[in-house]
């Protein structure tokens, strides 16, 4: 009788191993942090906070989205800003430099306090001189020499202008306007000429909104940030970044408070049943939902373009019309619960920023019509 062979036992599935998930162990990491933070509402102890648990180094977009989700559902709108304008360009920007830089000097140990939080950072591209989206008119100048700098001029609504150790300032060191005529100092906001006037009756608490004044503030020339010429090719690159977390910070703040409004609805008696069943109420809900989808595509959509300068104009424009649709229409729908302290009415008003800070939405639409041609041709802002 031939021998009966059995056929051998399959091998035990493996695994499959997780996928790795920045955003979500950068938000459990923030978790953890914010935990041991006495005081939410102080921008530099948060930031203090951050740098101790080490979520200022290497944030991809992953990091950022993970990060900025985190604090804002605990922080104030003026506290985030706070954070998101370091971390998406006043460190990049500097760290840029520092990278290629290694000797000792000021703009490594101004990188290195910043990044451990020692130190907060602001980025002063907005000038007194000019409409704050053309900075191809900016007024503020440096001269220079072979061993010296000497800055003139003032920055306006600048974030942590009132708390930082140092300021990235933009400024023009020739008088043609070109993108060539500009070049990033870094100045210590301690130095001889440099004050400091804060910006008053803003809803964005915490950010250390205030103008910056330079009056014939003499440095060495190693506090120049890269090559006299590149301050507005870094510049473009770095906003775009710039755009994106401010993109991730409103998709993040659409779902809290359509979570929120939600079961408000659904808790809040109407007509002898609930507010949730009233299909008026849910259609205009519902479109809430359609708007916020559009900023997280929008997002996507950046992160996967060959033109990131282009589409972050349609981001940030497209973010600005939709997070205050979305603001403006659950405060609508609570009703008066929405001018409580701290309640929608406020966070609409806060949220107002977003149609300027980095960009305001007209000088965007202005930009977006120049690359009208490109855009209907090549669509380069899809995958």
């Amino acid at each position: 009788m031939p021998e009966l062979r059995t056929a051998p036992a399959a091998a035990p599935a493996q695994p499959v191993p997780a996928a790795p998930d920045p955003a979500g162990e950068v938000a459990a990491r923030t978790e953890a942090a914010l935990r041991g933070l006495a005081t939410p509402g102080d921008a530099q102890a948060l930031w203090r906070t951050l740098g101790d648990h080490g979520l200022l180094r290497d944030l991809g977009p992953d990091a950022l989205s993970g990060l900025l989700a985190t604090l804002d559902a605990h922080c104030t709108v003026g506290v985030v800003l706070s954070v998101c304008v370091q971390v998406a360009s006043a460190l990049p920007v500097l760290a840029e430099q520092v990278d290629v830089e290694r000797a000792d000097g000021p703009l490594r140990a101004a990188y290195l306090d910043a990044v451990s939080g020692r130190a907060t950072l602001a980025l002063a591209a907005t000038d007194r001189d000019g409409a704050g989206s053309d900075l191809m008119e900016l007024g503020t100048t440096v001269r220079l020499d072979d061993r010296s700098l000497v800055l003139d001029g003032g920055k306006r609504w600048i974030t942590n202008a009132r708390t930082a150790g140092h300021a990235l300032v933009l400024a023009r060191h020739r008088p043609q306007r070109h993108f060539t005529s500009f070049v990033w100092v870094l100045v210590p906001m301690d130095s001889p000429g440099v004050r400091v006037s804060p910006t008053r009756g803003t809803p964005l608490s915490g950010a250390g909104l205030g103008d910056l004044h330079f009056d014939q503030v003499r440095l060495d020339r190693s506090y120049l940030v890269g090559r006299p010429g590149r301050g507005m090719v870094s510049f473009a690159r770095h906003i775009a970044t710039e755009r994106y977390a401010g993109g991730v910070w409103a998709a993040a703040m659409c779902r809290r408070v359509l979570a929120d409004t939600h079961r408000r609805l659904v808790e809040r008696p109407l007509g002898g049943g609930r507010a949730w069943d009233n299909p008026a109420i849910r259609e205009r809900f519902a479109r809430c939902v359609v708007e916020a989808w559009r900023i997280g595509a929008a997002c996507d959509a950046h992160r996967g373009s060959t033109e990131p300068l282009v589409t972050s104009m349609l981001l940030k424009t497209s973010v600005a019309q939709s997070l205050d649709l979305v603001l403006g229409e659950c405060a609508a729908l609570v009703g008066a619960e929405a001018y409580a302290e701290g309640g929608l009415a406020q966070l609409r008003a806060a949220a107002g920023m977003f149609a300027t800070a980095g960009g305001a939405t007209g000088a965007m639409l202005a930009g977006i019509a120049e690359h009208v041609p490109g855009l209907l041709r090549s669509r380069p802002w899809s995958r």
